[in-house]
C-alpha cells in the first residue's frame, strides 16, 4: 500500500509542514513577490505534471478505466488548480506563458518526466503521488493553523484561496482517488518495483520541499558570464 511510502517520508514531511514559506502564507507575513514567483513557477510545473499524467494514461496495458481516471486528473489540474493560478495572473496583469523555469522547477519536472517516460507504469504513478498527497497534507495543516490564528492576523485573499483549494474536501477526494491507483499498483508489483516506487516517492517529497525553498529564496539562475567577468577583473 502507498501508506508505506508516506511513513518512509514522514520525517521530511514533518519538516515540510512547517516550511517558512507555508507558515508565512497563513500568518500573512509572506512577501507578495515570493508568492508571485511561486505561482508562476508552479504553473510551469503543473503543465508538465499534466503531461506526465497524460503519458501514464497512454501507457500500454493500462485499463480503459484507469486511463480515464488519469485523464480526469489532467482535467482537474486545468479547471481547478491552473484556473486559480490564472486568476492570480489576471489580478497581477502578467502573462506567465513566457516565464523561465527556475533551477528546482526544471529539476523536479525533468525527474518526474524521466521516470514516467523511462520506468514502469507503477513507478510513474509513485513519482507523481507527492504532488497530490503532500499538497493535501500541508493544506490541511495550514487550515488548522489558520483556525488557531483566527482573527489575530490578516492575510491576502489570494493566500486564503490557495489554502482553501489544497485543504478543501474536493481536492482531498481527488487525492484519495489517486492513492487508490497507487495502492492497486503496489499490490500487483514485484518487490523490486515497490522499492523503486518508494525511492521515487521520497525523491519527489524532497523536490516538493526544495520547490518551496526556491520560492522562499527567490532563486535565480546564476549569470555565469557576468560572474566570470567579475572574477577576471579582481
Amino acid at each position: 500500500m502507498a501508506q508505506q511510502f508516506w511513513e518512509a517520508a514522514a520525517p521530511l514531511i514533518k519538516i515540510t509542514e512547517k516550511h517558512p514559506f507555508l507558515v508565512a502564507m497563513v500568518d500573512g507575513t509572506l512577501d507578495l513577490e515570493k508568492f508571485r514567483y511561486y505561482v508562476v513557477q508552479d504553473a510551469l510545473y503543473l503543465k508538465d505534471f499534466g503531461e506526465a499524467l497524460r503519458r501514464l494514461g497512454d501507457n500500454n496495458g493500462v485499463s480503459a478505466a484507469d486511463s480515464e481516471k488519469l485523464l480526469h486528473f489532467v482535467d482537474v489540474i486545468d479547471k481547478a488548480e491552473l484556473d486559480l493560478h490564472r486568476s492570480f495572473f489576471t489580478k497581477w496583469n502578467i502573462d506567465a506563458e513566457g516565464a523561465e523555469a527556475m533551477p528546482n522547477t526544471l529539476l523536479y519536472c525533468s525527474n518526474m518526466l524521466r521516470v514516467v517516460t523511462t520506468r514502469t507504469h507503477a513507478e510513474g504513478l509513485a513519482v507523481l503521488l507527492p504532488c497530490f498527497w503532500v499538497y493535501m497534507h500541508v493544506g490541511k495543516c495550514m487550515l488548522k493553523l489558520r483556525e488557531e490564528l483566527g482573527d489575530s492576523v490578516t492575510r491576502s485573499p489570494m493566500f486564503d484561496a490557495w489554502i482553501d483549494m489544497y485543504g478543501g474536501d474536493e481536492f482531498e477526494k481527488e487525492v484519495n482517488d489517486y492513492i487508490e491507483l497507487v495502492d492497486a499498483a503496489v499490490e500487483g508489483a514485484e518487490e523490486e518495483t515497490v522499492t523503486k516506487m518508494k525511492e521515487h516517492f521520497l525523491m519527489s517529497c524532497r523536490l516538493e520541499h526544495m520547490f518551496w525553498d526556491q520560492a522562499e529564496n527567490l532563486m535565480e539562475w546564476p549569470n555565469i558570464v557576468e560572474d566570470a567577468g567579475k572574477a577576471g577583473e579582481s
